[in-house]
């Protein structure tokens, strides 16, 4: 399988990012170059709203609108970290944590009037980026990600990714951690540490432990909302998460950005430095790639696969809806029930890329074609999980019902992609309605009149769309032409015009230059 990471940066310092398999847009990101609230980012703010009903606090981290904080992101250790965040405030001498500042685990089902004070200054991690007119939601659960480790303070425990399945792996990497892990810190092992040797471990456990030193840094003369730690930009953050040695290009239009990704890899992956490549075509790098061309066949209401067959995809408030559509898809040597698997199944693949694509989140129900065995209902429901096993984001899927219906839920932690391929009518301007054909020629012939009237015009042109042109002209005696001719005495030159819309017109002097009608 071939994997790849096309990276463009904007002139503005936008940088946009495509991951592509097997020369497929699989995920899409476009990273703004003002954009101060990522995910990971640690904050030092102040609480301004405590609301009781919602059982969540509104914090003040320098967005425009407060962050949420629900009292389940708390945390089960927040009496810890505020307790460390007060002595850190106060001068505490070194970063360690202690035994003796260990709080025990708040209640799971308490309320946050009972942890929180309003003004009180707590320390919180953006989970998700601001969305519409959302502030960002927060954590005040502590992590610090590197690329093989997670380091989690006021914790001891050691978690293993699932995607290793190796009883030996699993235990070799737990033995190695745990004479690895600092006191009062615990480790989430990720599946990029499957296979990694120990000094590697070792080297990514220094890096995370000198984030925490330099938090406590910040922390101890931060002025809040100010940021005191701050995630890796969105390119080396998806570097970080996404490339593994599966990856055989990540090609980059920018020399600043190859260079930073090419010493980054250096530093973490040596191995994986040879795939770093400058392009420096004269094409731009994603129409070079066909991301461009991927890019307006993918994000509109109706995505077509398998020859005829085709997805409509609607996005409401409450959630979002797919119909799954055979087209004129038929094949004749199998009958309807194979062929509606068959259609299912090359959906279910395709349902997948576009949840990662556009990274929707919430409630997505899925209408697939309607299927008489329990069978062939369960080999589309198992063929959508196994094409959803490589989507990072959390999700959740439900069998089909007989009814053909199939629901998700997938977490979002970004804005979801939404890429505009369509535009307006230039003759309805989007609302489906235009001008009757009555109503038109009312509207000219009034012009007619205020023109040789008013304006007192002897001669000029009509400028029309050949439809219309031919019906102000057709006939002798009953055409609006003829009307004209017969009320003022003016006969009335009329050309058709292929490039203007249906109900568009224009009047030309005799001098060549359009004749303005106030």
């Amino acid at each position: 399988m071939n994997k790849e990471l096309i990276i463009q940066n904007n002139p503005s310092g936008a940088v946009h990012i495509a991951f592509l398999r097997d020369k497929k847009l699989i995920e899409l990101h476009h990273e703004k170059a003002d954009n101060a609230f990522l995910v990971g980012d640690i904050y030092l703010g102040t609480v301004n709203r405590l609301m009781a009903g919602l059982n969540a606090a509104f914090v003040n981290v320098g967005h425009e609108k407060d962050a949420f904080l629900h009292y389940l992101d708390l945390g089960v250790q927040i009496k810890t970290l505020s307790k460390y965040t007060k002595m850190v405030r106060n001068g505490k001498p070194d970063s360690a944590i202690t035994s003796d500042i260990v709080e025990s685990d708040i209640n799971k089902s308490g309320k946050i009037t009972q942890i929180l004070n309003r003004f009180q200054q707590v320390v919180v991690q953006v989970s998700k980026e601001p969305i519409a007119n959302k502030g960002p939601r927060l954590t005040s659960e502590l992590s610090l990600a590197g690329r093989f480790l997670v380091l989690i303070p006021f914790d001891n425990r050691i978690s293993i990714s699932k995607k290793i399945v190796k009883n030996e792996e699993r235990n070799r990497l737990k033995k190695l951690l745990q004479s690895l892990m600092p006191q009062n810190f615990g480790v989430i092992i990720r599946t990029n540490a499957e296979g990694v040797s120990v000094e590697d471990l070792h080297k990514d456990m220094l890096e995370l432990t000198s984030k925490w030193e330099h938090l406590f840094t910040q922390l101890g003369t931060a002025k809040p909302p100010q940021k005191i730690l701050g995630e890796s930009e969105r390119t080396l953050t998806l570097i970080r998460d996404l490339v593994n040695e599966d990856f055989t290009g990540i090609h980059v239009s920018d020399s600043f950005l190859f260079n930073e990704i090419k010493n980054y890899l250096k530093a973490k992956s040596p191995q994986l430095e040879k795939i770093v490549k400058q392009y420096t075509g004269k094409q731009n790098i994603f129409e070079y790639f066909d991301i461009e061309k991927q890019i307006k066949t993918s994000f509109g209401k109706e995505v077509a696969f398998l020859g005829g067959s085709y997805l409509f995809i609607e996005h409401t408030e409450a959630m979002h809806v797919i119909d799954v559509n055979s087209g004129n898809i038929a094949q004749k040597n199998i009958n309807q029930e194979e062929n509606a698997l068959k259609i299912n199944l090359e959906a279910a693949s395709e349902i997948a890329r576009q949840l990662r694509l556009r990274d929707m989140g919430g409630i997505i129900v899925v209408d697939f074609i309607d299927q008489r065995t329990q069978g062939n209902r369960k080999l589309v429901y198992e063929k959508l999980k196994e094409e959803m096993e490589s989507d990072r984001a959390k999700h959740k899927i439900l069998p089909m019902s007989p009814f053909g219906l199939i629901q998700i839920t997938r977490q979002r932690v970004r804005p979801e992609m939404k890429v505009v391929t369509a535009e307006k009518c230039p003759t309805c301007r989007g609302n489906g309605e235009i001008q009757n054909t009555a109503g038109l020629i009312d509207e000219i012939s009034n012009s007619v009149k205020y023109l040789i009237q008013n304006l007192h015009h002897t001669s000029f042109t009509l400028e029309l769309h050949p439809y219309m042109a031919a019906y102000v002209t057709k006939g002798f005696l009953s055409s609006p032409r003829m009307n004209w001719f017969w009320k003022y005495k003016r006969f009335i030159k009329v050309n058709s015009v292929s490039n203007l819309s249906l109900v568009d017109y224009r009047f030309i002097g005799k001098d060549g230059e359009e004749l303005v009608i106030n």
